[in-house]
């Protein structure tokens, strides 16, 4: 894979760099008027979709940094992107172009003060695995084999000023209006100001290893302290293959089964047990080794869930209260979906909207045993989620609403959902994790 020798690191450069690529973006949308006088509606705006992705990637990817976290995080709304989209921005979750070797030096020294040959007993400096904020390279020290993830130079500077260039476009595919939109951009801004504090990462990443180590068919990397810095991590390396690629190939629907069951325990128990959860649940943070063990290798966002927005959250997710009209919309208001200031006609549609959402979506917590192998009930997520990216009565609404801790908590719960569709994972028993 080409390396990057340099990534613009100052506001003026990585705005410069984003109206190059608006400017190819306009340049599609000119091909298209002209591409659907002579083909069909439909082809002509795949095609448009599919070069917008590919100009929008190749221009976030130079950036890397939180413009490439933000396309990370689009890849995962399966039921809101053009699949152009989701298959492009999806190569951001551990395959985009390194920092190559000279730069890496470069950057390791600025960072720790000293050349990695002097810390380590072997170091290679072309990275195995690159992401959004920083890549993956492995070492030696003392016989043991180690992962050295190092931080792209300038991204948490870089942060806010990404996230003003990004906002205009979240505000329109999300349909976010009203004074306090801020609010989701702030929650949004201080996670990604969180993960390129590895210092804190790593103290994260040793608390929950010890919290969760005892779930069963669960495996973790040891992190070292004295191997790391603020914008470096050392950690044991982990031998396995990304989740992605083992569903792959995978046809040992017990060995599907059991990883499934390790993973939504996982989930379960850090939500109603730690009251924080692992909120990035994307293919590259997971490896699966041949004995069928989960392994879980990056802990940058966590998110802490507090107490007054757990319980009513929770709460409107059983089912006695979905079907419940008074109760259920108390909890509306509660939650902020409903708001003081809505109208008759937005109290009316966004009910009935999160009613039927609802009464789909947590289809798997009122059960005891779960098949998410089940193409159906995807398939119904799907196409709810399409039909109301497409409603013209919504786009006439304030989208903005809701607390702003929903932002990870629903990311969280649609990102394990489709890891567990990956895995096809059947007879998962919902509430094992009472009982670890």
């Amino acid at each position: 894979m080409k390396t990057i020798d340099s990534i613009p690191t100052s506001k003026i450069q990585r705005a410069s760099k984003l109206v190059k690529t608006g400017a190819k973006v306009g340049v599609n949308y000119l091909k298209y008027y002209g591409d659907k006088i002579i083909n069909t509606e439909v082809e002509a705006k795949e095609r448009l979709n599919k070069n917008n992705a590919n100009d929008i990637y190749d221009g976030l990817k130079q950036l890397k940094g939180s413009a490439l976290k933000v396309a990370q995080m689009l890849s995962m709304e399966k039921n809101i992107l053009p699949n152009a989209y989701v298959e492009k921005f999806s190569l951001a979750q551990f395959s985009v172009p390194p920092l190559s070797p000279p730069l890496v030096i470069k950057t390791f020294k600025q960072y720790f003060g000293k050349h990695p040959n002097e810390i380590f007993d072997v170091f290679n400096s072309t990275s195995v695995n690159a992401a959004s904020i920083g890549q993956v390279h492995k070492a030696e020290k003392d016989k043991k084999e180690l992962a050295v993830k190092i931080q792209y130079p300038g991204v948490a500077q870089s942060i806010s000023s990404d996230l003003a260039m990004v906002k205009p476009i979240a505000m329109s595919m999300f349909n976010i209006k009203g004074k306090d939109s801020g609010k989701y951009f702030k929650e949004v801004e201080d996670k990604l100001i969180e993960e390129t504090d590895y210092i804190l990462e790593v103290e994260q990443s040793i608390a929950m290893v010890n919290a969760a180590k005892h779930i069963p068919n669960l495996l973790f990397p040891r992190y070292y302290k004295e191997l790391s810095s603020e914008r470096i991590i050392t950690m044991d390396w982990m031998h396995g293959e990304h989740l992605s690629e083992f569903v792959a190939h995978n046809t040992n629907q017990e060995m599907a089964n059991q990883l499934g069951q390790a993973l939504w325990d996982f989930y379960m128990f850090q939500i109603h047990k730690l009251k924080k959860v692992h909120a990035d649940p994307h293919p590259g943070n997971f490896l699966i080794n041949k004995e069928g063990k989960l392994i879980v290798i990056d802990f940058g966002c966590i998110k802490e869930i507090p107490e007054e927005f757990y319980i009513p959250y929770f709460e409107l997710a059983e089912e006695d209260n979905i079907n419940n009209p008074a109760l259920f919309k108390d909890k509306l208001y509660e939650l902020e979906i409903l708001r003081e200031d809505d109208s008759k006609e937005e109290v009316e549609f966004f009910t009935k909207m999160f009613h039927e959402m609802l009464s789909l979506f947590t289809q798997p917590l009122h059960q005891e045993v779960f098949d998410f192998s089940n193409p159906d009930f995807f398939e119904k997520i799907g196409q709810l989620g399409e039909r109301y990216s497409k409603s013209t009565e919504l786009r006439k609404m304030n989208g903005n609403r809701g607390s702003k801790h929903f932002i990870y908590i629903n990311r969280t719960f649609f990102g394990l959902y489709n890891l567990m569709f990956d895995l096809k994972s059947q007879g998962v028993k919902i509430n094992n994790f009472k009982k670890l």
